[in-house]
């Protein structure tokens, strides 16, 4: 069934075995080659993928080509150890962060993220104590909530919060999603990074874009039109039907459908 165009009206059985073909194709190494998630896979020491993951996810809107561009240039005015260069910045080190930009993230935000991020690590226990102190027994969106209020306890601009989404107002934070996809789904397929353990893999939420909400649709897994908070819970419901241990495995088979194949 993996080469077929699919019909819309499937049987539960059917999408599922649709859906499944479409993760073994696009869960793969080669996914990598045009996805931003290759620039935290340059790096092995887990904080160093942790908070280059999270800057690159931060940065994952528009053309992906531009993203990882901008991802690997913002590597580059790290020196390439992104955690050293959190922990030991001096004020010049941010300075010179002050030209980057990727669309409506500037080196004023930029250099806030590296000062917060530098907290997150040596007040709350980093990233991954943070997101797994405050998961719920089935989801992680109130995780992310508690995750910005802490992520903006230090004076900065109002401009930057723009960049750090909140379940609770709304968002689907398809960003912030994404990055707890790369480190809580298992590495066996050498794509997600399966480094926070604390985590189990049925409480992630899908990624939702333009792209993964129209085939979605298209294959009735969501009604909702908006992409918003209300549209991730019921896409959320209709992937856990498919597979309640790793619903967002379909990330996959809904990006490569509508990214790659348009359909």
């Amino acid at each position: 069934m993996a080469g077929l165009s699919p019909r819309i009206s499937m049987t539960k059985a059917e999408l599922k075995e649709f859906l499944n073909a479409k993760v073994e194709e696009y869960n793969h190494p080669k996914f990598l080659e045009d996805d931003p998630l290759q620039v935290p896979h340059k790096f092995a020491l887990k904080e160093d993928i942790e908070i280059s993951a999270f800057l690159t996810a931060t940065i994952a809107w528009g053309n992906r080509k531009s993203i990882i561009n901008n991802a690997n240039k913002l590597m580059d005015l790290m020196g390439n150890s992104p955690y050293d260069f959190v922990m030991a910045h001096t004020a010049e080190d941010l300075s010179e962060l002050s030209t980057f930009v990727h669309r409506t993230f500037n080196g004023i935000d930029l250099g806030y993220f590296v000062t917060s991020l530098q907290n997150i690590y040596l007040e709350h226990g980093g990233l991954e104590t943070i997101f797994t102190q405050y998961q719920t027994k089935d989801s992680m969106q109130p995780a992310i909530s508690e995750f910005k209020q802490l992520f903006f306890e230090l004076p900065h601009q109002n401009r930057t919060q723009k960049h750090v989404s909140d379940p609770k107002k709304g968002s689907a934070a398809k960003r912030i999603n994404m990055f707890l996809r790369w480190m809580v789904r298992d590495s066996s397929t050498g794509v997600d990074f399966g480094l926070w353990k604390g985590i189990a893999p049925s409480k992630l939420s899908c990624p939702l874009d333009v792209h993964s909400g129209n085939v979605a649709r298209k294959l009735k897994l969501l009604k909702r039109k908006q992409n918003d908070a209300k549209a991730l819970q019921e896409l959320d419901k209709n992937l856990r039907k498919l597979d309640a241990v790793d619903p967002v495995k379909y990330d996959f088979a809904l990006f490569g459908l509508g990214v790659f194949e348009r359909f």
